[in-house]
């Protein structure tokens, strides 16, 4: 079997997300939202996806060379053919303007001539409702006008009309400009206005690049994860997806395609360290409001995700489409948002203790900052024992699940601090006597013979979750009960190409075929908290091999032939990476190591 990648790059500017492939063509991106239809979804169905290429119009074939402009999310394309060469440089404009970040929806496409005369053909065709809809189209003066949305699309323009609109060739000999907008179009000089807005585009992420706070350990990789994620953020609510896409799977004909344009409460923690450890305060500050915000609007039972407004009802549906190289079916909504996870209050209260505890922060918007604690406490009081899905989302199994309690015991360890910040007494106990009760089950789950942890009460199976007793602090790291559980991890779900399962038994979709890179990111971590530093850096390099040639890393990977699979990007798996190159810098800078 051939090794499959996703052959795309990402761009975006934190109100919109698209995905280029190397052909030049738009195969994915979603308008007005992260959440919204797409407006051209090829990625999906070819036929009913719409289109938004520059291809190249030659007898023989063409090469393709795709690369981002150094620290930015600025995408080039190169295209070589028999007849000459061209380039597509493709951006969201993303800067800073009138003590605003000014982030349009506009989608702007430069393309020059390098070489010869290469002939191209420009196509442009939205579509609505997820490929239901087709668009009328309006021609005007210098623009095309398409029409049957909310909000008008247009195309801005100095190629000729004629050719956009009959899909003609034309040859390439001088630079052309495509703006495409949602809602407010561009009414201002197109080609001074392309220019100031591409210079000043990549004069923005280079500067956020420079404000990051990196070690020298795999800087480029780090980089690029960075600012991955940093487009994963919807930054009008502050909310940051789990990926930009729905419906890859996870394995081919797995029917596991799961839409992922939401966010979950429980990779709130783990994103917010990765922002923390590359010393990015002003995306954390905007994620914690976002969490608070949710918080402290709910009453009971938190769910395992929201929508990117905070919006509960996300309701799961199949669309009639052809799917991923034919994988069926395509999801919008993900009926997760109806489940049981209880490790949610634990997040949750990790996650936002920095906004009681650390003095960067000043007057959350809280006025009542102990009731969301109490609230979280009291639901880790009332779900102690009571069996949930899981964070793998178990769909028709419940069990009493030591990751679930792992965060009862870190939430009510959090809760502890904000207690004594607060000098609070009754929630100090509360706190600590939670703490002491998720203790005692997490001990319950643990295996003698396997000398582990298993990933429930009552069950045999190892599960990858479980590596996070070792990096949360459970475990002492230096202990030899850390050691044994990692050893016993290993044997039970590392592959020979050093992959790691989330699990091996049976679930609802049967066994899982793909190996999930944020565990083996979290193995990376729970070898340099053990102090298999050498080991965690040879295993870190080894997972730099998984990604596509932009650096941009899949959900899955099948260990055998090393393709990607799953949503992509996923926000996750380069948080992992993140976290990871931070805990091994850390040991390699600790005076221990030298």
């Amino acid at each position: 079997m051939m090794k499959h990648t996703y052959d795309m790059g990402l761009i975006g500017n934190c109100a919109f997300l698209g995905l280029i492939g190397t052909d030049t063509a738009v195969r994915w991106l979603c308008w007005p939202r992260f959440d919204s239809s797409f407006v051209f979804g090829s990625l999906l169905d070819e036929q009913k996806g719409g289109e938004f290429s520059i291809r190249p119009v030659t007898e023989g074939g063409f090469e393709s060379r795709q690369y981002y402009a150094a620290n930015t999310n600025v995408l080039v394309t190169e295209i070589s053919t028999a007849e000459g060469r061209y380039r597509v440089t493709d951006f969201a404009p993303r800067f800073s303007q009138y003590e605003r970040y000014y982030k349009p929806l506009m989608f702007i496409r430069k393309v020059e001539p390098l070489e010869g005369m290469p002939r191209v053909r420009v196509a442009c065709r939205p579509v609505a409702e997820y490929g239901e809809q087709q668009l009328s189209r309006r021609r005007s003066s210098n623009h095309i006008a398409f029409l049957g949305m909310e909000e008008e699309i247009r195309l801005t323009t100095n190629l000729p009309l004629t050719y956009v609109l009959d899909e003609e060739a034309f040859g390439l000999n001088e630079t052309k400009y495509l703006v495409l907008t949602y809602g407010a179009p561009l009414e201002a000089p197109l080609e001074s206005t392309c220019e100031r807005f591409l210079q000043s585009t990549l004069g923005y992420w280079r500067q956020w690049v420079k404000s990051t706070s990196i070690s020298n350990f795999h800087q480029p990789a780090v980089i690029r994860s960075a600012l991955a994620l940093k487009m994963h953020q919807y930054e009008d609510t502050g909310a940051i997806i789990a990926a930009s896409t729905t419906s890859l799977p996870e394995a081919p004909g797995s029917t596991r395609n799961w839409d992922y344009r939401y966010c979950w409460m429980r990779d709130t923690f783990y994103t917010l360290t990765a922002f923390n450890n590359i010393g990015h305060f002003e995306e954390l500050e905007r994620y914690f409001h976002y969490i608070a915000n949710i918080s402290s609007s709910i009453t009971g039972r938190y769910q395992p995700l929201y929508g990117i407004s905070g919006a509960s009802q996300l309701t799961e549906q199949e669309l009639p489409l052809a799917g991923y190289l034919g994988n069926q079916p395509v999801r919008i909504g993900n009926d997760a948002y109806t489940h049981i996870q209880n490790d949610v209050y634990g997040q949750v209260l990790v996650a936002l203790l920095p906004l009681y505890v650390d003095a960067r922060f000043v007057n959350p918007e809280q006025r009542n900052p102990e009731k969301l604690v109490y609230e979280a406490l009291r639901q880790i009081e009332a779900t102690m024992d009571q069996p949930d899905a899981g964070l793998w989302e178990f769909r028709n199994l419940a069990q009493r699940h030591c990751y679930t309690y792992l965060f009862h015991w870190a939430g009510s360890h959090a809760a502890c601090h904000v207690a004594r910040a607060l000098g609070d007494a009754d929630m100090e106990a509360l706190a600590s006597r939670l703490m002491q009760a998720a203790a005692d089950r997490i001990e319950q789950c643990y295996s003698q013979e396997q000398q582990a942890y298993t990933n429930a009460i009552g069950s045999p199976h190892l599960d990858a979750s479980t590596i996070q007793l070792i990096m949360m602090g459970y475990l002492d790291p230096a202990s030899e009960r850390a050691a044994r559980h990692l050893e016993a991890l290993e044997r039970a779900l590392k592959t020979p190409e050093g992959l790691f399962y989330r699990y091996r038994h049976p679930d609802d979709f049967g066994t899982p075929e793909t190996t999930f890179l944020i565990c083996s990111f979290w193995y990376v971590e729970a070898l340099a908290c053990v102090g298999r530093v050498q080991e965690a850096i040879t295993e870190f390099e080894h997972l730099l091999g998984y990604t596509n040639h932009l650096g941009l890393l899949s959900e899955d990977v099948d260990a055998k032939t090393g393709s990607q699979w799953g949503n992509f990007p996923q926000a996750y798996s380069h948080v992992g990476l993140v976290n990871a190159a931070f805990r091994i810098a850390k040991k390699l800078d600790s005076p221990s190591f030298l």
